[in-house]
């Protein structure tokens, strides 16, 4: 797992309060922690959540959502609010008079952070949307200190406080990612078995340690010992997916990764994915995408500057 976090604010809001965020083009994690006072976390969907004050949320999938003091209230975007630089990756936002901010003021540190599983990236979309730790329901209780010294740092602004907390942030947030998984990663228990099974397991383990290989179903069957049928209706069953199109997302996931961080060149990944030529592998990533490899990178680069 990779997470980093790429744009961070310091939130300092008089009630009452409406800020949204999201809505961006690139899938991004969204993390907020409610240094002082509360507030609620209102969804795409409209489903609600309160915050109170030393709250943490994840929210793994990125998509519209808002920060209110009120359930009800109007909200205003967050690009529309007056900020200041607070270092590289951190910017200041206030809608209070910077001469009267008040103790009652509520404080939240948020930002939006990049999420990669890598090549097991379909458990982002088997994530609870809301991905909480809060200190008055007594769980994760390592996490306690690190929260406390977040609410220290963003109520006490001393030097250095910004890039203290996006690496405190960070860590909070991998650490939900963890107790997901050590509760056994809910909803997506057929991954985890899959996982665990040792021939199955290993299965998947030769997928992505040679995603080039031609694989064929016949030969996943024997890396598994049993049959070929037996082997497909058991890889549906745990993931979900037939062994092919397993295959076929592990590869485009991997496509775009090179592609997008690394800058690879497109006859490398090509040929680092199996595809007898270029114009193979643009066909089955424009197929796979909507885009072709020179448009997907290119779109990866612009869209990374916005926030």
């Amino acid at each position: 797992m990779r997470l980093r976090g790429l744009r961070y604010h310091r939130l300092r809001l008089t009630p009452p309060f409406g800020v949204r965020l999201g809505e961006g083009d690139t899938p991004r994690a969204h993390f907020h922690f409610v240094a002082r006072g509360r507030a609620y976390l209102r969804g795409e969907e409209g489903d609600l959540s309160e915050l109170n004050q030393g709250a943490a949320v994840l929210m793994p999938r990125d998509g519209p959502h808002a920060l209110l003091s009120e359930p009800a209230l109007p909200c205003r975007h967050i690009t529309d609010f007056e900020t200041a630089a607070l270092c590289d990756a951190v910017d200041d936002v206030r809608s209070c008079d910077p001469d009267t901010c008040r103790s009652q003021d509520t404080l939240i540190f948020s930002g939006c952070m990049e999420l990669d599983l890598g090549s097991l990236h379909p458990l982002v979309s088997l994530m609870p949307a809301v991905m909480r730790v809060d200190p008055q329901e007594g769980r994760q209780p390592e996490l306690l200190p690190i929260l406390e010294a977040m609410e220290q740092e963003v109520c006490g602004q001393r030097a250095g406080f910004a890039g203290i907390l996006t690496r405190l942030a960070e860590v909070v947030a991998a650490a939900i990612i963890r107790s997901w998984v050590e509760c056994g990663c809910g909803d997506a228990n057929g991954w985890v078995e899959a996982l665990r099974d040792p021939r199955l397991g290993g299965v998947i383990a030769a997928l992505h340690r040679e995603p080039g290989r031609h694989w064929t179903v016949e030969s996943m069957a024997r890396e598994m010992g049993v049959s070929r049928s037996v082997f497909a209706e058991r890889f549906l069953a745990v993931t979900g997916i037939t062994p092919l199109r397993y295959v076929t997302e592990l590869r485009m996931r991997l496509a775009s990764q090179w592609l997008a961080r690394e800058r690879l060149p497109v006859e490398d990944v090509a040929r680092r994915l199996g595809y007898g030529s270029q114009a193979a592998f643009s066909r089955a990533f424009k197929r796979a995408t909507g885009h072709s490899p020179g448009g997907y990178r290119a779109a990866s680069a612009f869209q990374s500057k916005d926030y």
